[in-house]
């Protein structure tokens, strides 16, 4: 059986949609409340850090209403249609807030969609394994991400189109003061709600084959509850995730202020090393799928952990920007895409076909989890305890090593499970 690349495709303009939203929220968002609404960082952090605690509780919990909603256009379906309608209303809401400098009505605004964009991202991801044999799972990941991250990079073009900005005397990226936000805000908005109408009226989710996911008989208990062994793989697996997240968010968190407080280069040359780590990602996304298939998930994922903690440790060797520096970005990159494209399968792979959209909750929730906490706990590190951002890199060597320690250990997920 070969995977359905069309239909895989067309699943993934969902998870477009929404990375298309989340890139503009993570570039738009905190310059308008720094720089339009006057906040102080704590503060203006503190509001764009309620989309990953909304996530905690939110992911897994319309995860498993998507898992028991049946309706004419299908179980995962009217959330991301409802969800995306009521996204972009919001959006146009909030754009016209930003317009008019209304702090108030901005900020309600902006948590309302927050929280509609949580009732949905489940849903779109849980869709995927919903209709693609198991065997195949990495292989449609890897086409999810790709067509996911195009929509990245829509809204990246679309920011450099739209808005006018030069460098101030620090590197860092300002807008004109008479700047309007407002158009992004609409045509990020109308591409949103585009795909996903595109997504609706091709793919008709209860006209398609679901997949009937029973676990292999000694998975399972008496009670119908996963077996001891299964369930040790699955909680091993979720703290992986956690740890990789952490020592990856870490990074691309602080890597900015590394990049001006230990090399002395300007934000241009961060964004360089990280930019190089997303080309190479998308670039190898499909590749890795195809590997995948060859070599098991278990060990596609050891060995993208293993490339970035070897990465991660190399860095620490710079003392000063190198343009090697690159190609250490480039197999991050690699190393990042080879573990997503294989983690949430193998997540997924330990339910029934009835609780996919339950296991996929789970899997955001730890990998929300690492995102709250590693920029507490390395800011911790780096301000409160005196260490400065020198102990970045360690930070992540740490982390990532403990994810390959806890990933060796996992015994079920791949597409044969793993006797143990």
């Amino acid at each position: 059986m070969k995977l359905n690349y069309k239909r895989t495709i067309l699943i993934g303009l969902a998870f477009m949609s929404i990375l298309a939203f989340w890139q503009f929220y993570d570039q738009v968002i905190p310059y308008v409340l720094e720089n339009v609404f006057g906040l102080q960082t704590f503060a203006a952090n503190a509001i764009m850090s309620i989309d990953n605690v909304l996530a905690i509780f939110m992911l897994p919990l319309f995860g498993t209403l998507s898992d028991r909603t049946r309706t004419r256009l299908g179980r995962r379906t009217p959330y991301i249609l409802f969800g995306t309608i009521a996204a972009v209303i919001l959006m146009v809401v909030l754009g016209l807030f930003e317009e008019a400098r209304h702090f108030m009505g901005f900020t309600v605004t902006l948590i309302l969609l927050l929280i509609v964009m949580a009732t949905y991202r489940t849903p779109a991801v849980a869709y995927m394994p919903d209709v693609t044999e198991k065997r195949l799972r990495s292989e449609a990941n890897a086409i999810i991400n790709l067509v996911g991250y195009l929509g990245g990079i829509f809204s990246t073009v679309v920011m450099m189109f739209l808005l006018r900005s030069d460098k101030n005397a620090a590197g860092e990226t300002v807008y004109a003061e008479d700047q309007s936000f407002l158009p992004v805000f609409l045509v990020v908005a109308g591409f949103m709600l585009l795909v996903v109408l595109v997504m609706v009226f091709t793919v008709r989710e209860n006209s398609l084959p679901h997949v009937v996911d029973e676990p292999e008989e000694q998975e399972i208990t008496a009670t119908g509850k996963l077996s001891r062994p299964v369930m040790r793989s699955l909680v091993l697996i979720l703290l992986s995730v956690f740890l990789w997240f952490m020592a990856y968010n870490a990074v691309t968190t602080a890597f900015s202020r590394y990049c001006v407080d230990q090399w002395k280069v300007d934000l241009g040359a961060s964004s360089g090393y990280l930019l190089t780590a997303t080309v190479a990602a998308i670039a190898a996304f499909v590749p890795l799928g195809f590997l995948s298939r060859k070599l098991g998930r278990k060990r596609a994922v050891l060995l993208g952990v293993a490339l970035m903690t070897v990465c991660y440790a190399s860095a620490m060797l710079f003392t000063k920007a190198s343009p090697l520096m690159y190609l250490i970005f480039a197999l991050v990159g690699i190393g990042w895409a080879c573990i997503n494209v294989n983690s949430f399968p193998m997540v997924v792979e330990m339910c029934k076909g009835s609780d996919v959209g339950k296991y996929t909750g789970l899997y955001y929730t730890f990998s929300m989890a690492a995102q709250i906490t590693t920029p507490l706990l390395s800011g911790f590190l780096i301000d409160r305890l005196g260490f400065g951002y020198a102990v970045l890199f360690p930070y992540a060597v740490l982390f990532s090593g403990l994810s390959f320690v806890t990933m060796l250990f996992v015994k079920h997920g791949d597409a044969r499970p793993q006797e143990g």
